[in-house]
């Protein structure tokens, strides 16, 4: 017998529960006085997982975190985080909201389920939140990270963790590439599906920037938020960009067909990382200025 907000339920009502309320993202508030939201900040290598999201009793990054808290807990809450990640991708700051009992010390909370979790999820940071707090809906955005390994040899280490690319590439026309996603733009040509429960294909990207210290390339990108496969999907692009085989006017024209069918294919899920999720426009502001 397992407890859903501390009180007794059998297990298949109670992941058949979690299993609607976290597939809708309905934020799980409650007036019990025994609860309390915590928000959780998480880091992973998603090489042993697919993906983030709960998938039966298949290997997922949620579906970890929920097995932990439930062994810590005696209880099921579900785990409601910032946003999918693809299989195979990995996250550095990844943020989750989760129900937890009353009282708890944060630094308890970290300690305990970081004992309970695979090395490869670590909870990072423990802290209490307002009841209303959800990790996906309150967010204003996000920062990703994409690595390129550019080079016809891969270390052991990097396997699974970048993209390995064995061509030579112009990294300074990839540079000067990254100013054509700044600023506003309707992205439904770096969309694998534009109308993927979104209300609009337009986003806000704040900074797209390049740097090499070969062979590593590594590009970061912020925005009010991002498409399916936005961010490999303009990472294979500049790629082409590199190769010789794309020009910025390109770019600038694919933009503006707005049809994923005018664009390339997409990266690897192994070289993408979420880096970071903003709850406030000040801190992303900053955040872009600082690394700018």
């Amino acid at each position: 017998m397992y407890t859903l907000f501390n009180l007794p339920v059998q297990p298949a009502i109670c992941f058949l529960l979690i299993y609607f309320l976290q597939g809708s993202l309905v934020t799980m508030s409650t007036n019990n006085p025994t609860m309390s939201n915590y928000r959780l900040s998480v880091a992973y290598d998603g090489r042993n997982y697919l993906g983030w999201q709960r998938h039966g009793d298949k290997p997922t990054v949620q579906n970890a975190l929920e097995q932990a808290v439930k062994q810590v807990y005696a209880t099921c809450s579900a785990i409601r985080g910032s946003g999918r990640t693809d299989r195979g991708a990995h996250a550095n700051g990844q943020v989750a909201s989760v129900e937890l009992p009353a009282g708890l010390q944060p630094s308890d909370i970290k300690n305990r389920l970081n004992m309970a979790l695979d090395n490869d999820v670590r909870i990072l940071e423990v802290s209490n939140v307002p009841p209303d707090f959800h990790a996906c809906t309150s967010a204003v955005g996000k920062r990703y990270r994409y690595l390129i390994w550019a080079s016809k040899r891969l270390p052991p280490e990097r396997d699974g963790r970048v993209w390995h690319v064995k061509k030579r590439l112009d990294v300074a026309a990839m540079v000067n590439a990254c100013s054509v996603f700044e600023g506003e733009h309707d992205f439904a040509s770096f969309a694998t599906r534009p109308n993927f429960k979104q209300k609009t294909t337009r986003r806000v990207v704040s900074r797209a920037v390049l740097r090499h210290d070969l062979p590593l390339i590594t590009f970061d990108i912020c925005a009010d938020g991002f498409l399916y496969k936005m961010v490999r999907n303009i990472v294979r692009a500049l790629v082409k960009v590199g190769e010789g085989r794309y020009s910025c006017d390109d770019l600038y024209q694919i933009l503006g067909e707005k049809d994923r069918k005018a664009s390339p294919g997409t990266a690897p899920a192994s070289g993408l990382y979420l880096e970071k999720v903003y709850y406030s426009q000040d801190e992303m502001i900053q955040d872009s200025q600082k690394a700018g």
